[in-house]
């Protein structure tokens, strides 16, 4: 569904002749969409990437574009770090909503409630799970630092 919905945007993008860095973002989805299948088919899964995968795809695009739009600031390029944030703005399109800091902090601290987690040594068993319930939803970077501040 999401890579058809990708698809649907890209099409329309290319017919509409106006918006070329969308296209092109829409493109360097798409390409990475289809890397991903031709790794899938050589581990023998023939019928691709999940949703799922996508949706992490997504997140590894995006962390991606923020680190270079930083970088781009910092060498005070500020009109290359502007077209990294739009091509942000193009991939966030197809992601769920990301949690908040208060719904990150309540959906930790449920975990560790749930897996009855008392320690550091939790801490991964933790994190997998929140990794299954909230993908392309959560910054894994501020619940891993959540968690491990409430596990110490």
């Amino acid at each position: 569904m999401l890579r058809e919905q990708i698809d649907l945007a890209l099409k329309t993008a290319m017919k509409s002749k106006e918006d070329k860095l969308r296209v092109s973002t829409l493109r360097l989805i798409n390409a990475a969409i289809k890397d991903r299948d031709i790794a899938a088919r050589a581990e023998d899964r023939c019928n691709g990437v999940t949703e799922d995968e996508i949706l992490a795809l997504l997140t590894k695009m995006v962390k991606q574009r923020e680190e270079s739009a930083a970088a781009f600031e910092n060498g005070g390029r500020p009109e290359l770090a502007e077209q990294e944030r739009a091509e942000i703005a193009v991939i966030k399109q197809f992601m769920p909503r990301q949690l908040s800091d208060d719904e990150i902090k309540s959906a930790v601290e449920g975990v560790i409630e749930e897996y009855e987690a008392s320690g550091l040594k939790d801490m991964g068993k933790c994190m997998g799970a929140l990794k299954e319930r909230y993908t392309g939803s959560m910054d894994f970077g501020r619940a891993g630092k959540l968690m491990k501040d409430s596990l110490s």
